[in-house]
């Protein structure tokens, strides 16, 4: 996928993105997602990535990024299992994706809501990732909203520790964008 200004603009990228993208020469998303990563850019390339997926990809990486932080959620609320559910059934919705299991996505979606309102962001991101209906916006957030529980949550976490969670979740979203390239869908 080439990305240019035209397409930033279609997907109302921030003023400061679309400066240091024009600062730049590279088109290709793969490698501009890189060049965020390596510039620290870490929120940018997560809103980039989440604009370039399909829907289908849109719930393996939301997916993906609550696993890797629904351990800390877990540990503060060992009998709430709402959230689990919720990725699982997204899960299982990805593989077998019926009218019935969007039905089931959908209403663990609704039950990790309640986890939220009564527990915390990471049960709410839970909802959207289970969401069968979640667009690249709420997606987006539902991943920084996983993010920034997992970062003010661990308190022990170096910056560099929160930021190894954050570029490991990018860097599944990349290598999902590779094979649907190799694949021939994008």
């Amino acid at each position: 996928m080439k990305i240019t200004t035209e397409w930033l603009d279609e997907k109302s990228a921030c003023e400061d993105g679309k400066r240091w993208f024009n600062a730049q020469t590279e088109t290709d998303a793969v490698k501009i997602l890189e060049k965020l990563i390596a510039a620290d850019k870490l929120a940018w390339a997560n809103w980039t990535i989440c604009q370039l997926f399909t829907r289908k990809q849109q719930i393996q990486y939301a997916a993906f990024a609550a696993e890797q932080v629904i351990d800390i959620f877990e540990k503060e609320y060992p009998a709430d299992t709402r959230p689990r559910e919720a990725i699982e059934t997204a899960k299982k919705y990805l593989n077998y994706p019926t009218q019935e299991n969007r039905d089931a996505a959908v209403n663990a979606a609704t039950n990790a809501v309640n986890a939220a309102s009564d527990a915390t962001y990471a049960a709410y991101a839970a909802a959207n990732v289970a969401n069968a209906d979640t667009d690249a916006h709420s997606v987006n957030a539902a991943i920084n909203a996983y993010v920034a529980y997992a970062a003010a949550n661990a308190d022990t976490a170096t910056y560099a520790t929160k930021n190894a969670i954050k570029i490991k979740i990018l860097k599944y979203g990349i290598e999902l964008l590779r094979q649907a390239k190799a694949e021939g869908r994008k």
